[in-house]
């Protein structure tokens, strides 16, 4: 949280614990999947550099680079909307994630 007794902080280094760490977290709603759950933190919370590690955590894992999300569709079709996120989509797509028939291109 950010606020004047808190200011933002804009380029902070993560440890790879922190990265690692989003791989634990899980949904308040049981009816999303956890795994799309933790790649949309990931997006929403680390810079380009930070994801791309986070995925290849991720990978290792052995969790899904194309879980669905409550709209239908994967993190791939969600970030591939947003034209500042190619690094992101470029990171997925290189670890295998796929878009859904439905979003197309």
């Amino acid at each position: 949280m950010s606020g004047p007794d808190k200011p933002k902080v804009i380029g902070e280094e993560w440890s790879d614990e922190r990265v690692r760490s989003f791989l634990d977290l899980q949904p308040w709603d049981r009816a999303i999947n956890a795994d799309y759950h933790a790649l949309l933190r990931a997006y929403q919370a680390m810079r380009a550099e930070d994801f791309e590690r986070f995925i290849g955590f991720f990978v290792a894992a052995g969790r899904d680079l194309n879980a669905v999300g409550p709209e239908g569709g994967t993190i791939l079709d969600l970030i591939s909307e947003h034209r500042r996120s190619v690094d992101y989509a470029r990171t997925l797509e290189q670890a295998g994630a796929q878009k859904t028939a439905a979003a197309g291109d």
